[in-house]
């Protein structure tokens, strides 16, 4: 798999795509930015919720329960220096005709096996590989 992250005109935005999805990324203009897209921050707890929207689905199917629909927060704190995530956590709104008992065991599951939440809970190493610098006018 592989995104794509671009400055857009010589500004602190970027697009950010993969295949053809895209999405604007930016600082909140308390931060320096302009505020048009989404901050690494939101985008991050973003990813949390998409991995279990999506991964819901998948072991529903898996398991035959029909969903009828799926609401997720995710909330979390930010502090240090760098700043880390911290406390991060999220409730999950699911509507499904199938028996209370089944659907729990579904959000268990899925808690526990949902790609990105469990990348961050073991710990998933990441690293730069190469810089290229280009100076400017060149």
């Amino acid at each position: 798999m592989q995104v794509h992250i671009k400055t857009i005109h010589e500004t602190s935005a970027a697009a950010g795509w993969a295949g053809p999805r895209s999405v604007v990324i930016d600082r909140t203009p308390r931060a320096g930015g302009l505020g048009i897209g989404f901050s690494g921050e939101e985008l991050f707890m973003m990813a949390i919720g998409a991995s279990l929207c999506n991964d819901l689905y998948r072991e529903a199917a898996a398991r035959g329960i029909e969903i009828a629909h799926v609401e997720i927060i995710v909330n979390g704190d930010w502090s240090g220096e760098p700043a880390q995530a911290k406390n991060v956590r999220y409730d999950i709104r699911l509507e499904s005709p199938a028996p209370r008992k089944d659907v729990e065991d579904l959000v268990k599951h899925t808690d526990q096996v949902a790609e990105i939440p469990y990348s961050l809970r073991t710990g998933t190493q990441v690293k730069l590989n190469t810089v290229d610098v280009v100076k400017q006018g060149a």
